[in-house]
């Protein structure tokens, strides 16, 4: 199976890559993707659309996991993840991958074995767990690769409770 983890967002949208292979992890892509904050909202998205798309054609993974708003202090930033979170959701579905959700605490529970994690925790584990040579960077690239990694062990557990209803 082959998951982008993306961690949204509108100035940076953090994806990641990793490929499973028997019962091996290797990560074949991560970065971030990147809007002008001087841009208008429209033209940030749009951009971030476009560049979402081409990473799909490029990559062609099997599924999307993306990273669900879980609670925002600050409305801003809220309804601009949110907006790039829906951007990202689309073109996911529409590139006719399974797109699936997971909270923060999700991810860093499956990543470390606690949801209450920093950081650096998930960076070191998903370093450990790709076998990369240093922890990942920057860290929305560490969160998005996470989150593949979050769905490759959820997976399996998904497929049987679909296949048992």
């Amino acid at each position: 199976m082959f998951v982008l983890g993306v961690d949204p967002g509108l100035t940076r949208c953090g994806y990641g890559a990793v490929r499973k292979v028997g019962g091996r992890m290797r990560a074949e892509a991560a970065g971030v993707l990147t809007t002008p904050a001087s841009a208008a909202l429209p033209a940030r998205l749009a951009e971030l659309q476009a560049n979402l798309r081409a990473l799909l054609v490029e990559l062609r993974p099997d599924a999307v996991a993306v990273e669900r708003i879980f609670f925002q202090a600050n409305v801003r930033t809220a309804m601009s993840v949110g907006q790039a979170s829906g951007v990202v959701l689309a073109e996911g579905a529409a590139a006719g991958c399974a797109v699936v959700e997971y909270t923060p605490t999700q991810v860093k529970g499956a990543v470390t074995g606690s949801g209450a994690a920093d950081k650096g925790q998930v960076q070191r584990m998903v370093q450990s767990l790709l076998g990369l040579a240093q922890p990942p960077s920057p860290a929305d690239a560490a969160d998005a690769l996470a989150l593949a990694i979050c769905h490759l062990a959820a997976a399996p557990l998904q497929a049987r409770v679909g296949a048992a209803r």
